[in-house]
């Protein structure tokens, strides 16, 4: 497999510096990166992106992450590898990944005030950051159809 073209950061170099930036917040954001690798692979799953799954499942890897939790992330409400922080991050990652799937409030509050029980006011914003700029390389990713296993570029 082959992709349709460069990625567009690397076509306008401003977006990357951008997204470095942004990159950077969130690592003041106090999140843990296991818990920030999860999350992208949840959200990378529901998109249906390849490169972003390889990516977070070798982060997780590199990281240390069992197997077991790579290898549920996808049925993390059945899988007694989470705790009640990351499963909080996790509903919010899909509430906030099915934007479309949603008739009324993409967030509702019951799920809002049980994130906000477990993460403070930094860490929330780390973690509305990576599920949003997650989403942002999934459709990247797939509109120029980057293959699993390639590095931006």
């Amino acid at each position: 497999m082959q992709a349709r073209m460069k990625n567009p950061a690397y076509v306008l170099p401003g977006a990357l510096k951008g997204i470095g930036t942004i990159f950077q917040a969130i690592g003041e954001g106090g999140l843990p990166q296991e818990l920030a690798e999860i999350v992208g692979l949840r959200a990378s799953q529901i998109n249906g992106c390849s490169a972003c799954v390889h990516g977070h499942v070798q982060n997780l890897r590199k990281a240390g992450a069992s197997e077991e939790r790579i290898d549920s992330v996808a049925a993390w409400r059945e899988a007694p590898f989470y705790d009640a922080a990351e499963r909080a991050a996790l509903q919010l990652t899909e509430a906030v990944t099915r934007l479309a799937d949603r008739s009324h409030e993409s967030v509702p509050d019951a799920l809002w005030d049980e994130v906000a029980d477990h993460f403070d006011e930094k860490q929330v914003s780390a973690l509305i950051l990576v599920i949003s700029l997650t989403n942002m390389f999934n459709r990247i990713n797939t509109t120029i159809k980057e293959p699993a296993g390639t590095t931006w570029g």
